[in-house]
């Protein structure tokens, strides 16, 4: 209810903007929203010099909980191109349709790929709590399936394309860029893809246990089992049965590790580490750059993961 009001708010400036002319002068280069890192990455790697990308969710801030500022539903209405995932956040899809994007002049990642039923989403809520839970639940509406595709490189690859292609549609004159560019990605995340399929082959357990239920593409590619501490949001927190549960398939398969997140509250994977003797690592899920990772890329960053889980994994 929040993020409507505020985006309710924000339409009588969006509607000047656009009846002006647009948030900013027009430079002659294509003008790309992107609504999270791993799509910013993207776009910006095809597009090059010749695109302006914005990306909604700064460095720091949780994607979830994204909430736009009036400049940034300005953004969304003015760009040449949006590049989101629907279901994903909240406040962009809102400000996407209050803008009245189509398909032409918008790429919804989820429409590339295959997606996941969701994992983790039937944590118990106590009788008390219960009607707050579901109106925050609401604020953070995945639907039934899992948005974390990006994990999975070769749904990155998919992106590349699609982004090459409507860029293309965009600019013409840039096209054979926009191809070379993408060709140099996509054989970048081809090889990603390689070596985390070799890196992942023979481990001593093929479990993971995440602080959030982010990771099943990954898992799925690379015949991994997620077991996830909470749900699709990381902010729907375990009952103490699931916890129990979780302790004891730690000690039961003498799981090493659990894994923690940059933007993410590590209370609870430091506890379930406490109560069973289990070191603590981070695993980026990726949605967002922290502080401390803001200098890294998709690629950079997916390479640490991959060192973290074969390490945690016993691979060799």
């Amino acid at each position: 209810m929040k993020k409507s009001l505020a985006l309710l708010t924000a339409l009588p400036l969006v509607a000047l903007l656009a009846a002006c002319g647009g948030s900013a002068e027009k430079d002659g280069k294509t003008s790309v929203v992107t609504s999270f890192y791993a799509l910013n990455f993207v776009t910006e790697r095809v597009g090059g010099s010749v695109v302006d990308v914005e990306n909604l969710t700064s460095p720091g801030t949780e994607p979830h909980d994204l909430e736009l500022k009036p400049r940034q539903v300005a953004s969304v209405q003015d760009a040449d191109l949006v590049v989101y995932e629907e279901h994903f956040q909240t406040a962009v899809d809102e400000a996407v349709e209050q803008a009245g994007r189509s398909k032409d002049d918008t790429i919804d990642l989820a429409s590339l790929v295959e997606l996941l039923p969701a994992q983790g989403e039937d944590h118990a809520h106590d009788e008390e709590g219960d009607e707050e839970d579901h109106a925050h639940e609401d604020e953070h509406d995945h639907g039934d399936e899992d948005p974390h595709v990006w994990l999975d490189p070769t749904s990155m690859i998919a992106l590349t394309e699609a982004v090459s292609d409507r860029l293309s549609d965009l600019d013409p004159g840039s096209a054979d860029s926009f191809k070379a560019n993408a060709d140099e990605l996509v054989a970048e995340l081809t090889t990603l893809d390689e070596e985390f399929a070799t890196g992942l082959e023979n481990c001593r357990t093929r479990t993971i246990v995440t602080s959030h239920a982010a990771f099943q593409y990954l898992a799925a590619r690379y015949d991994l089992k997620q077991v996830a501490i909470a749900g699709v949001d990381p902010t729907n927190e375990p009952s103490p049965a699931q916890l129990g549960d979780i302790t004891k398939l730690v000690r039961a398969e003498k799981i090493s590790t659990i894994f923690t997140e940059e933007l993410v509250d590590p209370a609870i994977a430091d506890t379930i580490a406490t109560e069973t003797g289990a070191a603590t690592a981070t695993l980026d899920p990726i949605e967002g750059l922290s502080d401390a990772t803001k200098d890294e890329t998709y690629l950079t960053l997916m390479r640490a993961n991959l060192d973290h889980l074969k390490k945690a994994n016993s691979c060799s």
